[in-house]
């Protein structure tokens, strides 16, 4: 299973992260490649705790279906997302990029951190949830770009 926390893992996403462009047209969803790499930018935010979101009582919060999405289901396309993590609009596409890959080294270097915030759909996550979900989450994007 692939993580945040593997050195080969990140390096993989840094490279794929490099390959984009802001011309590229989603194979899904509204987004566009500025506004993904924005959306994933955030996202590392609220998992560093830089950015709070509020947090929703749906099902997949519990034991044990947390555990299958974070780990073994495909993840779904066009899925509603939090607000909160869609509110930044693109600015210059390298200095957004360079940002994106700076947040991927400062969640990387905060592993073996004792504390983690509450994911707002999944609730209390363990360190290794937060790195395969994290991986997963910017792989599902990546590929919606064809990186």
């Amino acid at each position: 299973m692939k993580s945040i926390w593997d050195d080969g893992a990140r390096r993989e996403v840094r490279d794929r992260i490099a390959k984009l462009s802001p011309d590229l047209r989603a194979a899904w969803g509204k987004m566009s490649a500025p506004q993904m790499v924005c959306h994933l930018q955030q996202n590392l935010e609220m998992a560093l705790g830089d950015l709070q979101v509020q947090p929703k009582k749906v099902p997949i919060r519990y034991p044990p279906l947390k555990q299958f999405i974070i780990y073994l289901a495909p993840f779904p396309k066009n899925v509603p997302t939090a607000p909160e993590l869609l509110e930044r609009s693109p600015r210059e596409w390298q200095t957004d990029v360079a940002e994106l890959t700076a947040l991927v080294d400062r969640v990387a270097a905060r592993r073996g951190s004792r504390t983690w915030p509450e994911h707002p759909a999944f609730g209390r996550l363990s360190e290794r949830a937060w790195g395969v979900l994290m991986y997963r989450h910017m792989d599902h994007h990546l590929r919606q770009f064809g990186a």
